[in-house]
């Protein structure tokens, strides 16, 4: 039937810095510092990655997600945020977690099954990892909530994959922001693979930043292999739930160029010749592109700072692995003030086990 339209809305599509590595924009003003900062951290990132999964292969770590293809979109958005912010991740963030002092072993600790890694000492407000499907969306609208009724100039960023954005924690989260103009800031990593899933098999939308509209906020595409588009829209959206206009949804297009985690074969969903073509797209390419054409790095300045980043990630790894195993009573210690007699033969019954650390 005709009629008039109710309403329009349109969806911005963010880019800064090219594939070819050069700006979109040509003369376009660029915080070098900050860009040199971003690319020691992602290089710092990509190291620690093939590490852990490294790790894992051998034995000596738990089942890993890695972030390899993430590092742009990770880095922009830890050095977008303020100390005072709180982080919610979901499971692949290192790089956010790198860049707001969360140490290496603290990684390799969780990942190797040991909770203690999610005590971070330079950051204790922030989440740890959430490995349960968008069940971290309510969690960071009700800190949101929080910083609002306390008059706290402090946002909530939460991320979320693109498979997560099907779930109705997403909605309900981002409903209850932009009902109440919370400072909430969501990135959605539309890495293009929910698992073995493809993004068109989720959803017939045309970009997930537009599932925003629905709840009465602004949404934003970014290239998130772009680390500066990144870092200016996460930092002006996080402006803008700071100043009280309430929550912001950013998806950010990147790819996922590994497995799903180390117990995944992407080889028997995605085409070979799909991934090679990601990779020509990648946001360490593009970023070192664009520093030495301006000489601000070089071969030799590569080769130096691999080099440090191998012999911090061997630091950390001796660390995680000559930490002495926790008994199981860790698993029990705190679920009830008072264990319940159930639970507490389950804790008896584990004491006996060959690896009980008793």
């Amino acid at each position: 039937m005709p009629g008039t339209a109710a309403a329009h809305f349109d969806i911005p599509y963010i880019q800064r810095l090219r594939p070819d590595g050069s700006l979109a924009e040509p003369g376009a003003a660029v915080d070098h510092d900050l860009l040199l900062r971003m690319y020691r951290m992602m290089l710092r990132v990509r190291s620690f990655d093939a590490k852990a999964v490294n790790l894992q292969r051998t034995g000596k770590l738990g089942t890993y997600p890695s972030c390899l293809g993430h590092e742009a979109t990770h880095v922009a958005v830890g050095a977008a945020m303020r100390p005072e912010d709180v982080l919610f991740t979901v499971y692949r963030e290192v790089g956010t977690k790198f860049w707001r002092g969360v140490d290496m072993s603290d990684i390799l600790l969780y990942w190797g099954g040991d909770e203690r890694g999610t005590l971070y000492r330079r950051t204790p407000q922030d989440f740890p990892y959430c490995v349960p499907i968008a069940s971290q969306m309510p969690h960071a609208a009700g800190a949101a909530l929080a910083f609002k009724l306390r008059q706290e100039p402090r946002c909530a960023l939460v991320y979320i994959g693109d498979g997560g954005t099907s779930q109705g924690a997403f909605y309900e989260a981002i409903n209850f922001a932009g009902a109440r103009a919370l400072p909430l800031v969501c990135v959605i990593v539309n890495n293009g693979w929910a698992i073995s899933v493809p993004v068109r098999a989720q959803t017939a939308a045309a970009t997930l930043a537009q599932k925003a509209v629905a709840a009465g906020i602004p949404g934003v595409q970014v290239d998130g292999n772009d680390v500066l588009a990144v870092h200016e829209v996460v930092r002006a959206a996080l402006e803008r739930g700071r100043s009280g206009q309430g929550a912001t949804v950013i998806e950010a297009l990147t790819y996922r160029l590994s497995d799903h985690t180390t117990s995944d074969d992407a080889s028997r969903y995605r085409a070979a010749a799909e991934v090679e073509s990601a990779r020509q797209l990648e946001p360490m390419l593009r970023t070192r592109a664009y520093l030495e054409a301006h000489g601000l790095w070089s071969a030799a300045a590569e080769e130096q700072l691999r080099g440090e980043c191998s012999e911090e990630v061997e630091r950390a790894v001796k660390q995680y692995l000559g930490t002495a195993r926790q008994s199981t009573d860790a698993m029990f210690d705190y679920v009830y003030a008072r264990p319940p007699r159930a639970l507490a033969a389950q804790r008896d019954d584990a004491r006996h086990c060959p690896a009980a650390g008793h």
